[in-house]
């Protein structure tokens, strides 16, 4: 499939920029693998691993990577939460002192930190939270700061945040209002969002959302049409809401439309 998407991308002839991405890639085999086949840039989360064993296995898919001018982007820190095979029960913020070092001995083009976004849906327990006046989470603040220490030891140098869906309440009201079960589920405020993107952080990470909006849309069509058993007129409303909803993030978000040239 890896490699269907790439020829198919060559086969477009579009003179518009598109990456085809491994992201959190736990292994130098799997990296090498996705090399082979043709993506242009991999992670390797080495994140879960003792910092010397992080540098080692990091600076390996460099040297590898680098040979075929692909990019790598490592990580330091640790992201709560849960997404497909990447699990962790606790975070831990990425420590500043480290990342230049980090840096200077795997060659990595790009750095994931940990400044408080986490994996999942359901981003923070409830009592990590405070309540507005409407009885709605509302979730603790990023660490800028340690952001900021970061640009400052490594300045330019091309950040990444995972986890950062804002898990919109309007698409969570539809899945529960139509038999789903998403209980305090809560994401990172998008005001956090359009201030990391003014600073070095290059990536950010979005896929609960987009699971979120696709599966409000099945789950409306599949209640108020209990007949209806065509693929196509329940994704094609799913696909619609996706598409939607990464036009807001793309404009009104992260700034990044119409930014090709």
């Amino acid at each position: 499939m890896a490699q269907g998407a790439v020829e198919y991308a060559k086969e477009l002839g579009l003179n518009i920029p598109i990456t085809l991405h491994l992201d959190h890639g736990d292994s130098f085999e799997l990296c090498k693998s996705c090399i082979d086949m043709g993506f242009s840039s991999v992670m390797i989360d080495g994140s879960h691993l003792p910092y010397d064993e992080n540098v080692a296995l990091t600076k390996k898919v460099v040297e590898y990577a680098h040979q075929f001018d692909v990019t790598v982007e490592g990580e330091l820190g640790v992201l709560a939460g849960v997404e497909d095979e990447v699990s962790a029960e606790h975070h831990t913020y990425t420590r500043p002192e480290e990342v230049e070092d980090f840096v200077k001995k795997t060659g990595v083009d790009s750095l994931a930190i940990s400044i408080g976004t986490s994996h999942g849906a359901n981003k923070f327990k409830p009592e990590q939270c405070t309540r507005n006046a409407d009885g709605v989470l509302v979730p603790p603040p990023l660490r800028f700061d340690i952001l900021k220490e970061i640009e400052k030891r490594i300045p330019g140098f091309p950040i990444v945040l995972h986890g950062s869906s804002s898990v919109p309440q309007d698409k969570v009201a539809i899945i529960n209002k139509y038999g789903g079960a998403l209980k305090d589920a809560i994401g990172i405020p998008e005001d956090q969002l359009r201030e990391a993107a003014k600073s070095a952080v290059c990536k950010i990470n979005i896929d609960s959302d987009g699971r979120l909006a696709m599966t409000a849309a099945v789950r409306e069509i599949f209640a108020t049409k209990p007949a209806e058993f065509d693929p196509r007129k329940y994704l094609g409303p799913a696909r619609d809401s996706l598409r939607e909803l990464y036009k807001h993030k793309l404009t009104d978000v992260l700034g990044s439309a119409n930014t090709v040239k």
